[in-house]
């Protein structure tokens, strides 16, 4: 049966150059589990996320991992890199394979705006096969938000998807639920993969094509060692969840014509009262508000606590 032995390496690592690190990682995690076949890192693991530390693509940094690859036999994701492609900077995940090719190059397609901000946004979707086992899909971090991008690479065939991650703010639960979720109504196996330490709060969680969580990290640093099992997804697929939900079956026979992607630029509906993509400003409080505000304490200071 084709199966896939899979590391997540979710690291503490600092806020640049990590370069050294990773090789010394990726390099020990094969001669302790030397059955792993694909080794995967979390987005901008290697320089951080200051797009002044941008690279050419192919270069120098690509070359790296490239040998580490080849040096180690092993099927590569380093994450992602700010890519510096002319006057433009792409958020860029490679896809190398044992023999130090790289195999495909996907570029963000939603840059966490307005934070994240200087990153253009990629406009192509990527899947790739390993020979042996099957197709596999790939996103970076705000992507998973969109449904339509899980969606979309698992009518390309992908029977996995990875999400490599970089998330240090308080939403990580919602990220948590939206795995189980983009695995479950695409029937996928779904790793997403965030760093620890300082650059991010870990909590990586790998889920299976039925929304199970195969295994969830904790905070700190932690090898994962996990098997995508491609017969599972067959059977998942072609019995349902439990035999049960059958939702690519479904979507694939139900004809359907969503609204929203019709022309969603020129009528772009509801949405368009939603006003620009921005920073929110700071709020301040209005003179009614203020008033009410002065009148409350001076209650409570004419007859104390209640």
């Amino acid at each position: 049966m084709p199966y896939l032995s899979m590391a997540a390496l979710q690291l503490e690592l600092c806020v640049e150059d990590n370069l050294s690190i990773i090789e010394t990682e990726i390099r020990a995690v094969k001669k302790r589990f030397p059955f792993v076949q694909l080794v995967v890192l979390p987005e901008l693991c290697t320089y951080g996320p200051s797009t002044d530390l941008a690279v050419k693509m192919p270069g120098e940094v690509e070359n790296c991992f490239r040998e580490a690859a080849r040096d180690n036999d092993l099927w590569l994701i380093p994450g992602s890199i700010f890519e510096r492609s002319g006057k433009e900077v792409f958020n860029t995940a490679p896809v190398i394979n044992p023999d130090g090719e790289v195999v495909a190059r996907y570029r963000k397609q939603y840059p966490f705006l307005p934070y994240e901000k200087g990153v253009t946004a990629g406009d192509e979707f990527v899947v790739f096969d390993i020979p042996g086992a099957g197709r596999l899909g790939l996103i970076i971090c705000y992507d998973q938000w969109f449904p339509e991008t899980v969606r979309t690479l698992a009518w390309m065939g992908a029977e996995a998807v990875i999400c490599p991650n970089l998330t240090n703010t308080i939403d990580r639960d919602v990220e948590l639920a939206i795995a189980r979720s983009n695995a479950a109504t695409n029937q996928v196996y779904y790793l997403n993969l965030n760093s620890a330490g300082r650059l991010a709060v870990g909590r990586s969680i790998f889920v299976g094509p039925d929304g199970q969580v195969v295994h969830q990290a904790g905070v700190g640093r932690e090898i994962i060692t996990v098997e995508i099992d491609f017969a599972h997804v067959k059977r998942v697929r072609e019995r349902g969840m439990y035999s049960l939900a059958q939702p690519l079956k479904s979507f694939r026979d139900h004809s359907v014509d969503f609204p929203p992607y019709r022309n969603s630029q020129s009528d772009p509906g509801a949405f368009a009262q939603l006003g620009p993509l921005e920073v929110p400003a700071k709020e301040t409080l209005t003179n009614t508000e203020t008033e009410k505000e002065v009148s409350w304490t001076e209650t409570q200071s004419k007859t104390g606590p209640t």
